[in-house]
């Protein structure tokens, strides 16, 4: 399959897996052997967010075609948050933000947060974050969730980390429905069926692909797209033609098949 391959989920930093770890030229092997023209990297290990969008930065500056830098925001520092959005998306030039609220203690939906996505809503960027977490409130839903975000927070595209890799019908409801909310496929845990599933439940415009690089290696997770019974346009969109269009990339990615 000849088509733009954009991972929309991995990591920098030395909490990995397969040897790859902070290896960047390992890490480029990897990635072209799973077929990945670029991936969007994060960094959320280090409580400094500024420590992490650095290190961000020496893969990015390392391989400029093939890395496409993500933000990490987080509310520990709050008078510090919207400084560092600042200097990394408008400075060093990422492209979305990523948050990591099982570090802080408190849902995506706290309002800790708001002051970070009024922020992100005012550039219409998109924030990945985890759907639940394990200390949410009795009776919490996804669709619930994501509603009052988006209702309050219109302009961001809200990416669903590893949903897409579960047979979630909360999940794929709430990215149906919602116009901006996207699932990720990325998933340790991947269930049988689980891409044609969202597919079918979500759309095929509403799924990315992602792999958790370096956490988990991007040929297994890759596969389950390329295996999956759908539609060839429906692999396409996934691999990287709906990435592209959530990030207003120009043209096609650098060209890698999988």
């Amino acid at each position: 399959m000849d088509t733009p391959v954009i991972d929309f989920h991995s990591h920098a930093g030395s909490w990995g897996r397969y040897g790859v770890d902070a290896d960047c030229d390992l890490y480029l092997k990897v990635m072209d052997a799973a077929g990945v023209d670029r991936t969007c990297i994060n960094c959320i290990w280090f409580g400094d967010a500024r420590r992490g969008n650095d290190l961000v930065m020496e893969y990015v500056n390392r391989a400029p075609d093939r890395f496409i830098g993500v933000a990490f925001a987080t509310p520990h520092y709050p008078e510090e948050s919207v400084k560092e959005l600042e200097r990394a998306v408008h400075g060093l030039g990422m492209a979305y933000v990523k948050i990591y609220p099982d570090y802080f203690g408190r849902p995506n939906d706290d309002p800790a947060y708001f002051p970070i996505y009024e922020w992100v809503d005012e550039q219409e960027m998109a924030v990945m974050c985890h759907a639940t977490y394990p200390f949410d409130p009795p009776g919490t839903t996804i669709q619930g969730r994501f509603t009052a975000l988006s209702d309050r927070f219109p302009n961001v595209r809200w990416v669903m980390a590893h949903t897409a890799g579960t047979l979630d019908a909360d999940a794929a409801e709430t990215a149906r429905v919602l116009p901006n909310v996207f699932m990720e496929t990325c998933s340790s845990r991947t269930a049988l069926g689980a891409t044609e599933f969202n597919v079918e439940h979500a759309g095929e415009d509403k799924v990315l692909y992602g792999s958790d690089m370096a956490l988990m290696d991007a040929r297994q997770q890759i596969a389950k797209v390329v295996t999956a019974d759908i539609p060839r346009r429906a692999k396409e969109k996934i691999l990287g033609l709906n990435a592209m269009r959530l990030l207003r990339l120009d043209g096609p990615a650098k060209g890698g098949a999988a």
